[in-house]
């Protein structure tokens, strides 16, 4: 979902795109006559700026990033039916700064980057800004792509939640099918630093290395990432190259509606019948489904989405001037992130230049032997990462690493809310970093930085490593380490939660084990929002596979 609009046809990928003018047009109503699958793939005709237009498909799918991807591609796997995704950036095809995963840094802030900012955090970085993909294939075509199936523990704690049917073995066959390219990060990117990282995090703390996280659930380990992407040319296989690139540009069925903003729902009574949105010319449209409305567009825009459309918690929606169409208390609730604080050193000189996205290896740390799994992790960043310690007065070394302590399994919980009844307003996310009663979220990362010293103290890392650049050997107490890993701490972009998933009589549950949102019909949810919980590795290959099982369960009640 989000800012701006044009249409739809895309090049097949290797090609050039197509600049005429009618590709900046909206899309036209298809022409008397015309069959479902022929209006489609119309060829989108010129329209009065400020004008409307309606479209009608069999499914739309509001959001083509990560699990609108796979789950566009799945169903158009059916010749006879429609789908329309709306999507509000451009597409991916023949964009090297999107395709090429090393250039993933230079993405965010920048065009294709929604940037929400963060709400004031009493107890943490109120200076975090959330980047959010605007571009074909969502936050898979704008992250690092490291690739973690979610651990059995992960999946068995939902169905817990009261998401029946979302436990590890029934799971489990979802990872089977992804169309993604999942490898461990190639030897020729595997530069000698990295791999010294390894050897001293085994030699410190006695892990295990891994060689491949998703052969096996794991509890601690060393070693490196499995990554989607291309090692031969350090291409992406995002969720748009690997679901709807090979697709887009022969199946008649499916229409892909770029640079489209979706601003609203149409709802008649209970029933989802389409989305309201607005091309980049002005051009505002209605697109129907017949069937039903997917809402695809992430944790943060889901949820605003549906706020604007009137569905969330009555007594917030009045106090806006939003008329409400269905009291749904949970909408926006439950925000979850994985923050991370940060440790930097310089070293003695360049570092080798080989990787493939400078943060290719990690570690995971089981400190409480009752956990169901990790709960400490990190990243090994080959880059002096010190965006938010120069906030601090820290200077950034020319040559420097970074470890990042992270918190699998955060116990603080926040909350995504509407300041205007203006859908262009950007909604307010207050993730209440660090606000757990009894601390373990800012506990977590004193541990992480204490055992990151030991790891930095370690060969052959050791020998690698000037000096201790921040916080600086000279902080020592927990309060002091507690005080500066909250007061620099970032997000690594996963938020989740606002629209989770839950039992019949859970009232805070937006969507049922079917994806359905409660009380309403023709419209389910699939993306990280309806994450009950936070699983604790990286989220990408989890919504990956909620789009996967919701194709399932679409095709299965349209059979």
């Amino acid at each position: 979902m989000n800012e701006t609009t044009t249409d739809a046809q895309h090049p097949r990928y290797g090609q050039h795109p197509d600049h005429a003018t009618d590709r900046d047009r909206a899309p036209a109503a298809p022409a008397p006559g015309t069959s479902p699958a022929a209006a489609a793939h119309q060829e989108p005709g010129p329209a009065a700026p400020g004008g409307s237009v309606t479209l009608e498909y069999d499914y739309v799918v509001v959001g083509g990033g990560t699990a609108g991807s796979v789950i566009a591609s799945r169903l158009t796997e059916d010749p006879d039916v429609t789908v329309a995704v709306i999507e509000g950036g451009p597409s991916d095809v023949d964009r090297p700064d999107v395709l090429t995963l090393r250039r993933w840094m230079g993405l965010l802030g920048g065009e294709l980057d929604y940037d929400y900012p963060t709400t004031e955090q009493p107890r943490g970085n109120s200076h975090i800004r959330h980047s959010r993909a605007r571009v074909l294939g969502g936050c898979s075509s704008h992250n690092t792509l490291i690739a973690f199936k979610p651990l059995p523990s992960d999946w068995d704690e939902w169905s817990r939640a009261g998401a029946d049917g979302w436990h590890a073995a029934a799971m489990e066959p979802y990872f089977d099918r992804l169309l993604n390219h999942i490898v461990p990060v190639a030897e020729q990117d595997r530069n000698a630093i990295a791999r010294d990282f390894v050897d001293a995090a085994r030699a410190a703390l006695g892990v295990p290395r891994v060689e491949g996280f998703n052969r096996k659930p794991f509890h601690e380990g060393a070693g490196f990432f499995d990554l989607a992407y291309h090692p031969e040319d350090n291409k992406r296989s995002s969720a748009s190259v690997a679901y709807l690139h090979p697709v887009m540009d022969r199946r008649p069925n499916l229409r892909i509606l770029l640079e489209t903003w979706a601003y609203r729902l149409e709802l008649e009574g209970t029933r989802a019948r389409g989305v309201h949105v607005r091309a980049q010319d002005g051009t505002r449209s209605l697109v129907r489904a017949r069937r039903e409305v997917l809402v695809c567009a992430g944790a943060v825009d889901t949820p605003r989405l549906l706020l604007h459309s009137g569905i969330g918690p009555r007594g917030a929606l009045e106090a806006l001037g939003i008329p409400v169409a269905h009291d749904l208390p949970g909408v926006g609730e439950n925000l979850l992130d994985h923050p991370e604080s940060v440790i930097v050193w310089e070293t003695d000189g360049p570092i080798p230049e080989n990787s493939a996205m400078d943060s290719d290896a990690g570690l995971f740390v089981r400190r409480d032997p009752e956990s169901p799994g990790p709960d400490l992790m990190f990243h090994f960043y080959q880059i002096p990462f010190t965006d938010n310690p120069e906030r601090l007065g820290y200077e950034r070394p020319a040559h420097g690493v970074s470890l990042t302590p992270n918190i699998p399994k955060p116990r603080s919980r926040g909350r995504l809310y509407l300041t205007s009844p203006d859908p262009e307003v950007k909604p307010a996310l207050d993730f209440r970093y660090f606000t757990d009663e009894d601390d373990y979220d800012g506990r977590t990362l004193v541990d992480g930085i204490k055992l990151a010293r030991e790891i930095a103290a370690t060969q052959p890392l050791a020998g690698w490593l000037k000096r201790e650049v921040c916080p600086g050997p000279e902080v020592t107490s927990d309060e002091a380490l507690s005080s500066y890993a909250r007061s620099v701490a970032h997000t690594v972009y996963h938020p989740a939660g606002t629209c989770k998933m839950g039992a019949a009589d859970d009232e805070t549950a937006v969507v049922g084990p079917d994806l359905k949102v409660r009380g309403l019909d023709g419209i389910r949810i699939a993306d990280a929002s309806v994450f009950p919980t936070m699983p604790a590795v990286n989220p990408m290959i989890g919504v990956l596979m909620v789009g996967e099982k919701a194709a399932e369960l679409l095709g299965g009640e349209n059979r």
